[in-house]
């Protein structure tokens, strides 16, 4: 999370610029008519909303106007599809800006950062998962779960941190052991996500839109 302090106006204009397109076409491509017939999905939509900004509320917090806190989107776009996981972290992040925990300023550097780099990330796995058609079950846990939410807060984090100082930001002097802690970040976050995911497979394969239950579960003499 990156204070609007750090961020010169050129670049939080352009951030903005380029994250109301993603934004639009997420509302554009969210099966709305499901989403009005069916109050399963509807709950699901809405606790996962609530458990983002949850999870995103428990940060850290350092004096140079950056933030750390886990993501959690990985296990929302395996539970709602990438439309819906875009609109609920939209939402989750609106909530921070009410609470004061986001300034509005930066919400479009931030969105873009930790919304849809981590959306892009999670559907790329699955996507690349489901052409490979496994019919281990594990593959969909650790190759959609584990790994793309790991790969996450590496690329968040780095990707964040390179574009504030390409953007002229002086880093300080904390970050020179940087590349240590990633691995604090990396493997909570899989963790998170993975046994989300885990727990979804085991007792409710339904909730999962990106889950091929008639493979996966297939018998095994089948």
């Amino acid at each position: 999370m990156i204070s609007s302090e750090l961020l010169s106006p050129g670049l939080a204009e352009q951030a903005l610029w380029m994250s109301a397109p993603l934004l639009l076409l997420a509302i554009a491509r969210a099966p709305w008519i499901e989403l009005f017939s069916d109050a399963r999905r509807q709950h699901l939509l809405f606790g996962s909303t609530f458990a983002l900004l949850l999870l995103w509320l428990v940060q850290r917090d350092f004096d140079g106007g950056v933030s750390f806190h886990f993501l959690g989107l990985t296990a929302a776009v395996l539970l709602l599809d990438w439309p819906l996981a875009v609109l609920a972290g939209a939402v989750a992040q609106a909530g921070l800006i009410l609470l004061g925990q986001l300034d509005v300023d930066a919400w479009g550097f931030n969105f873009l950062l930790w919304v849809a780099l981590p959306v892009a990330i999670a559907e790329g796995c699955a996507l690349w998962v489901e052409r490979q058609q496994p019919r281990n079950l594990f593959v969909y846990i650790f190759l959609c779960g584990f790994f793309p939410a790991a790969l996450t807060a590496m690329l968040v984090a780095l990707l964040g941190l390179w574009i504030l100082q390409a953007d002229g930001f002086e880093l300080p002097f904390w970050l020179q052991d940087y590349a240590g802690y990633l691995w604090l970040i990396m493997f909570p976050e899989a963790f998170i996500n993975g046994t989300v995911v885990s727990a979804l497979v085991i007792f409710k394969p339904e909730w999962l839109e990106t889950f091929n239950r008639t493979r996966y579960l297939q018998a095994p003499w089948k």
